[in-house]
């Protein structure tokens, strides 16, 4: 019995510290390293080049019609000469009247095929055509601020920058009830990409908006899941840092329900999965050093351990309780607070009521549920690269 209950000590204690480093110890110990960096360590501003290279705007859609018009008038409106930007649409698979609408652009290159193999497939096709030094890759359906394009071509002046990974902003005007979680989600996640990339390099880029150079770019296999962080990963690995820029954001709606954003979320899991496998060269820290900390702390316990660990630590904590612990009583009783708070968050969001200190707890719970689920969807799907994409609340931009 004696060395049952010691198992259970363990677990609890391990269990514990994988949860809290994962979500909160990280942050604390990026934010310490990078303050005694940038203490030893003065930023090296450089300047714009001159004269500005020519960038690609690439956009990989799949039946896209209804936001067309706005996506256009967004892409005319940056800040960056209009003979240096040019702006291509790869629509494999479409079916709606998204060519035909894009058709009425002269300044958008459209490359068509009628088959559907998935977004992967279709950067890898499309990017033979793209001959520019730099390509910036942007969805359909997320807007990009003014000088989103200057300020990536800003960052590449730094010659150890193989990737830029722009700001992702979620309108959450809008949102009903828990998708509101999104928003304050990638807030914490843009704070942490930033502290990454002070500290050495951020560790992927979302690809709502990045970019590369282009001689960079590598064929990935057709059922890849995440495209943007395996693509950006695998030039970290060869030697290339990943800038995060702040001023190039890119701002997106809300998913349009918790039954969307679950939809996204487990195909996020799986790909995180998926890339785990795919990128376990990281994992030599003797040979990748800080970038293999960052990666391991920031992406690979995520997607691995800690949700094993967050939904163990309630059965462990139960069992260590029965000793009439204090301690151990006061920790199961926070546990059981936390998860009667998370369904609470559950239940309003059913009626479409917000409340933050319900969402935080119940958008947290619904993540890590969803990086187990995201295994099975991985396991389903496997070798299939396509996917249904989350519906969007209406834009209030």
């Amino acid at each position: 019995m004696e060395q049952i209950y010691s198992l259970f000590v363990f677990l609890f204690w391990f269990g514990l510290f994988i949860v809290f480093y994962t979500y909160i110890g990280y942050g604390i110990l990026l934010y310490l390293l990078v303050r005694i960096k940038e203490t030893i360590k003065k930023e090296d501003i450089r300047a714009l080049p001159v004269p500005l290279p020519d960038v690609t705007l690439f956009i990989a859609a799949y039946n896209e019609e209804d936001i067309i018009p706005k996506k256009m008038a967004n892409c005319r409106s940056l800040s960056y000469p209009a003979d240096k930007l040019h702006i291509v649409w790869v629509t494999d698979g479409s079916n709606d009247r998204t060519n035909e609408r894009l058709a009425a652009y002269e300044d958008a290159t459209v490359l068509f095929n009628p088959e559907r193999k998935g977004k992967t497939a279709a950067l890898n096709r499309g990017m033979q055509y793209v001959s520019t030094p730099y390509v910036v890759f942007t969805d359909a359906n997320t807007m990009l601020n003014t000088d989103a394009i200057k300020e990536i071509v800003h960052s590449f002046s730094n010659p150890e920058v193989g990737c830029v990974a722009g700001e992702k902003r979620v309108d959450t005007q809008s949102a009903q009830g828990a998708t509101a979680g999104e928003g304050i989600y990638w807030r914490y996640e843009s704070a942490l990409k930033d502290l990454d990339d002070r500290l050495y390099s951020a560790v992927g880029a979302a690809g709502e908006l990045f970019a590369i150079q282009t001689c960079l770019f590598e064929q990935m296999p057709a059922d890849t899941l995440l495209d943007d962080f395996i693509l950006s990963l695998r030039i970290a690995a060869k030697g290339y840092k990943i800038a995060y820029c702040k001023k190039a954001y890119a701002t997106e709606t809300a998913s349009l329900n918790m039954k969307e954003e679950e939809k996204r979320k487990i195909r996020i899991a799986a790909g995180g999965l998926q890339s785990v496998w795919r990128l376990k060269g990281l994992f030599n820290i003797f040979r990748y050093g800080t970038l293999s900390f960052q990666y391991v702390s920031h992406r690979v316990l995520r997607w691995t351990l800690t949700p094993l660990m967050l939904f163990l630590l309630l059965p462990a904590n139960f069992v260590l309780a029965l000793s009439g612990s204090p301690f151990y009583i006061g920790i199961f009783v926070l546990q059981l607070l936390f998860y009667t708070a998370a369904y609470a968050g559950y239940k309003m969001e059913q009626r479409n009521l917000r409340n933050k200190l319900l969402f935080i707890p119940y958008y947290f719970i619904f993540m890590n549920i969803n990086v187990i689920r995201g295994f099975f969807y991985l396991h389903k799907n496997k070798g299939n690269g396509a996917w249904s994409k989350a519906k969007r609340g209406p834009s209030t931009l």
